[in-house]
């Protein structure tokens, strides 16, 4: 299946010169997966939400300051690929080209749409993620976007005084507060507003009550649960108590599974993969194999490595955070670690993924030998 017959021309573009004022406004009437920058009718870039949102740009500075690169795609290249390369180059919308000229975009939602009534054949349980990161009710707005900056996310369930879910936030949410003020504001009153804003519990901005799904529910039923609501994600809870939460599950780790292979090698997905410097896929696919054939109980399914840079350098080396999550046999397994360089990180980060491996199979270990016990209690 190719995506010839889901891609649209139909998108929302900016000149390369517009104040982001008017791209901010955008994103608030309109709410697209992202704009596509051009500059004099010829494709330069595209700008998201989250950018907007993690971004110190002034209104009066041009698009072109913030607009990234996103991965280009053919207009009949196969939805597989596509949905790989928006995962690697975590993107939510990719500029398709025809006969080397923009024609349109493909973005997720239409992948998701296209393939909704295979997903059923997926239950969320094998694709959602489970080392979930939360906050309080309390907790600041801005330490709420360090939070999606440093670990790459854009939606957060908030647990409240018992520690039960009482709502989630998302980057979409203090997006729209911060527009909604910055508009309210004169231009000498919001550096002063922008910090209000920042200092605001994450009560006051989060979307309550929540959407939820279980383990055992079709990931199909979980995709058309979030395009009911116009939600990215959703939190995954207990099918007896939907006030605990036990992970996420978003449509990116949809699309990621779309792009599971059935080939004798390992299935590594790298996210930011134009981070890698002196470090190759094959490499990283190689090392991961090395950690999982020490435990060769411990069958690999799906292995994915995420890059993100941060703004500190030496000589000119960037600070990168890399993590690795491992979907086993035996749950899941991750590791994190930064190091100037991907190829750093990369070690540090596996290194910590071998130690977590080794817990979980000592774990798996004094399960096996307490049953081994019991039997032989039994038998006396």
């Amino acid at each position: 299946m190719d995506i010839a017959d889901i891609a649209t021309s139909d998108y929302v573009e900016v000149d390369a010169e517009e104040r982001l004022g008017k791209v901010r406004s955008l994103f608030e009437r309109e709410n697209p997966e992202g704009i596509v920058v051009t500059n004099d009718g010829e494709y330069t870039g595209v700008i998201t939400e989250r950018q907007l949102l993690q971004s110190h740009v002034e209104d009066d500075a041009k698009a072109r300051r913030l607009q990234t690169p996103a991965p280009q795609v053919e207009r009949t290249a196969d939805v597989r690929r596509v949905a790989r390369v928006m995962v690697e180059g975590n993107a939510k919308v990719a500029p398709v080209f025809e006969a080397d000229r923009l024609w349109g975009v493909v973005t997720g939602d239409a992948i998701l749409g296209a393939v909704l009534e295979n997903l059923d054949a997926l239950d969320v349980g094998e694709i959602y993620t489970e080392d979930v990161v939360t906050v309080d009710e309390d907790t600041g707005v801005g330490q709420v976007i360090n939070l999606f900056r440093e670990h790459g996310i854009s939606r957060l369930p908030v647990l409240n005084d018992d520690g039960h879910l009482s709502g989630v936030v998302t980057t979409h949410d203090i997006v729209d507060v911060t527009i909604r003020d910055m508009d309210k504001a004169t231009r000498g009153d919001r550096a002063g507003d922008i910090d209000r804003v920042l200092d605001l519990p994450v009560y006051d901005v989060m979307s309550s009550p929540v959407v939820t799904t279980t383990v055992d529910e079709p990931v199909g039923e979980a995709v058309q649960r979030m395009f009911d609501n116009n939600y990215d994600g959703l939190a995954v809870t207990p099918a007896d108590d939907d006030r605990q939460v036990v992970g996420v599950i978003t449509k990116t780790d949809v699309l990621r599974a779309l792009t599971y292979t059935e080939e004798e090698h390992m299935d590594v997905q790298i996210t930011n993969v134009a981070l890698l410097d002196t470090i190759s896929r094959q490499e990283i696919r190689e090392h991961i194999e090395e950690i999982a054939d020490k435990y060769q109980k411990m069958q690999v399914q799906h292995a994915h490595v995420r890059f993100h840079e941060h703004k500190e350098k030496l000589r000119g080396t960037p600070l990168i955070q890399c993590q690795i999550r491992l979907r086993t046999n035996q749950g899941q397994a991750a590791g994190s670690g930064e190091g100037y360089g991907a190829d750093n990180a990369f070690r540090i980060a596996a290194d910590t993924l071998e130690r977590n491996v080794l817990e979980i199979k000592g774990v798996v270990a004094d399960e096996e030998y307490r049953g081994q016990l019991l039997r032989k209690l039994g038998e006396l």
